[in-house]
């Protein structure tokens, strides 16, 4: 039981590294079961197009996709806020932060699917041996007759063999997933250190405001799904019955719409979530301050991303 929770604390404390591990991993295996069931490079003409739609068009989709799944993007779309609350933003900034924090996040799975493409080489090859440029670079050496049967080269091991004396195409593409996996590594690295460098909050406080948020989300998922079963008995029962019911409680439409919207750090006022500023604004009415977005605290809209959903 020790060890479980050790490891259950690990995956908290890593878990948005787990995370992008996890989509890697995922994306990397769809890469090798699409190369090796579903990809069929047709070998004539149709070659470049084949082969860089099975390259570009899966990205794409899971460029997409990190959108879709990405709870601040439904929060920057979903929220309302008053005039007050608007001023309180830096509207300047505030719209590009949460995109490049949510852009950066979508392009871990195209970037991964591109990179194991490219090192596994079928699809580079593929749209390679039809492209007329390629076709000047390695035929530049070899008989005229390379030219025409190049396209043929993913379908025909002997050739694609003797054409590989002079010029591969394999490794071609892998110097350059190489390359693409190497330049992804140093502009992660660099934006991190940035992004924790101007952070507002310092390392323990940041542990803390992670623990609190995990405990917010736990709390969160009890209260709310007590207060639905209360509301679904009560109106069920009164459906059945000639009395009028009682009055009953809930949060307004602006109640739950000033809890909906990427959270801001403000350095007048101490809060760890939208709830919390919520309840210690009077029910965000009043709020002093400039609120900022801070993309190393984008874990502050992430926390309810499993009550968020799509």
């Amino acid at each position: 039981m020790k060890k479980l929770r050790t490891v259950m604390d690990f995956c908290i404390r890593h878990q948005k590294i787990l995370g992008y591990s996890t989509v890697s991993l995922l994306t990397a295996a769809s890469e090798y079961i699409f190369s090796s069931v579903v990809f069929k490079c047709p070998c004539n003409s149709w070659n470049t197009l084949y082969g860089c739609a099975f390259l570009i068009a899966p990205a794409f989709v899971l460029f997409l996709l990190g959108y879709m799944l990405n709870t601040r993007v439904w929060l920057l779309v979903t929220g309302r806020h008053s005039s007050k609350n608007q001023c309180s933003y830096d509207s300047s900034g505030y719209f590009r932060n949460v995109l490049w924090s949510v852009t950066a996040s979508a392009l871990v799975a195209p970037f991964t699917w591109t990179a194991v493409a490219l090192l596994s080489a079928s699809f580079y090859v593929c749209a390679a041996s039809g492209s007329s440029f390629i076709s000047k670079l390695v035929c530049r050496d070899i008989e005229e007759y390379c030219n025409k049967s190049l396209a043929k080269m993913p379908c025909d091991e002997e050739l694609s063999k003797k054409i590989g004396e002079f010029h591969s195409l394999e490794a071609q593409s892998q110097m350059v997933g190489w390359l693409l996996i190497a330049i992804i590594m140093t502009v992660a690295l660099i934006t991190t250190c940035l992004s924790y460098y101007s952070s507002p909050v310092g390392y323990f406080q940041m542990k803390f405001w992670k623990i609190y948020l995990k405990n917010e989300r736990e709390v969160f998922e009890i209260k709310a799904k007590d207060h639905a079963a209360k509301l679904a008995e009560r109106n069920v029962h009164f459906f059945f019955e000639p009395a009028d019911p009682a009055p009953f409680w809930t949060p307004s439409n602006e109640d739950w719409q000033k809890i909906s919207f990427p959270y801001g750090f403000n350095t007048e006022e101490q809060h760890y979530s939208m709830i919390h500023k919520y309840v210690n604004t009077n029910r965000g009415k009043t709020s002093s301050g400039r609120d900022q977005i801070h993309n190393v605290l984008a874990f502050v809209d992430e926390a309810h991303g499993s009550e968020s959903g799509f």
